[in-house]
């Protein structure tokens, strides 16, 4: 029988996140119920709330969650209650053009629940990434369930639930897209969650040369703890200048842009090395425009890749990263600055706005 617990919904534009009561069905065939235990605050969330992503309010937000299966549906193997799992926005189809080529990192039919989460009213309710977790419960396709092993303790689960998104994109653009090899060189543009992740990421890929980029002194501080050889503050120095004299004149191998600005992209563009990498993780608005000389694009060589969720397959990264996370390659527990309940969410979106924390994560 459904059941009834309390989650957070944001129920229309730019309006106070509430504390709600959330009806959760059992689980159907291919779902999973899954008892939260933690899940970060992401800036997509606040995009939810902004009116940033769609207008399918009401939506039950939080997606960068661990949790407990208690409930599988029918037809459900890879899962079973009591796995600890980690929750993903990725679980693939295997039927898709992009899947069979095999390329299932860029699945064009990603699966959801099929059933929807609702008010005690009755109203449905739009989970945020298909997942929905700033609550007790919540229902789950059974494939965004990706089962670890190592994270047994409260804090250990606010850090690796940390991989369900922005983490796992930063990482993920340094290891996956960039490709980033032992002795290369790589630089980081926006020193945010993501940017320090796809440091952390490119020191854990082998880069011996690590360059931070960023206006705040706070957040280059924390890119050097996470790996960064390399400071640069662009409000005092030229980026690509900086970035060329960091890499005896000739750019770096990779650079990552995890703002997403045309200007962002455009110093990253000119800072690398010939026929270097260039990786946009950062999420431009839809009126951005980019203009460069097609030429430049021609003579430069290299690539220009766009990173989608660090293209990642969480079966096969998320077991993997939790793994140097135990074995103490992968600092995530440095990504959590505080851990908040659930009715503290407005005030944990506040000071994310303030560009204060890398993450609050709220523990149920």
């Amino acid at each position: 029988m459904s059941q009834k617990v309390t989650g957070v919904i944001a129920r229309e534009k730019n309006a106070p996140v509430e504390l709600v009561t959330i009806v959760v069905p059992d689980p159907g065939p291919g779902e999973a119920v899954v008892d939260v235990d933690t899940c970060g605050v992401c800036h997509t969330d606040l995009h939810y709330v902004q009116g940033g992503i769609g207008d399918d309010y009401p939506y039950l937000l939080g997606h960068e969650a661990t949790g407990t299966v208690t409930a599988v549906g029918e037809g459900v193997e890879h899962v079973a209650v009591g796995d600890t799992v980690i929750l993903n926005w990725r679980a693939v189809c295997g039927e898709c053009r992009a899947c069979k080529k095999g390329e299932p990192k860029y699945c064009f039919d990603t699966h959801n629940a099929a059933q929807k989460m609702t008010l005690e009213d009755g109203t449905e309710l739009e989970p945020a990434l298909g997942i929905g977790a700033f609550a007790e419960k919540t229902l789950v396709h059974a494939g965004q369930c990706t089962k670890v092993e190592g994270a047994e303790s409260t804090e250990k689960k606010a850090a690796v639930g940390l991989l369900g998104c922005g983490i796992m994109a930063g990482i993920g653009a340094a290891i996956n897209t960039g490709e980033v090899k032992r002795g290369e060189s790589v630089a980081v543009i926006g020193c945010g969650g993501v940017g320090v992740a796809a440091v952390a990421g490119a020191k854990l890929a082998g880069a011996t040369t690590i360059i931070a980029v960023d206006i705040d002194g706070q957040k280059l501080a924390k890119a050097e703890q996470l790996g960064a050889t390399v400071t640069v503050n662009s409000k005092e120095q030229d980026a690509v200048e900086a970035i060329r004299e960091a890499t005896d004149g000739f750019g770096a191998d990779v650079v990552i842009d995890a703002v997403g600005r045309p200007e962002t992209y455009e110093q990253a563009f000119y800072a690398r090395d010939l026929a270097g990498r260039v990786v946009l993780v950062g999420v431009p608005t839809p009126e951005m425009k980019l203009e460069l000389p097609l030429l430049d694009v021609f003579g430069r060589g290299g690539a220009l890749k766009s990173s989608w969720y660090g293209d990642c397959l969480p079966e096969r990264d998320f077991p993997m990263l939790v793994d140097q996370y135990r074995l103490g390659r992968l600092p995530l527990d440095e990504f959590v600055t505080e851990t908040v309940s659930l009715d503290q969410l407005n005030e944990a979106f506040e000071t994310m706005k303030a560009g204060t924390v890398l993450r609050s994560v709220v523990t149920l």
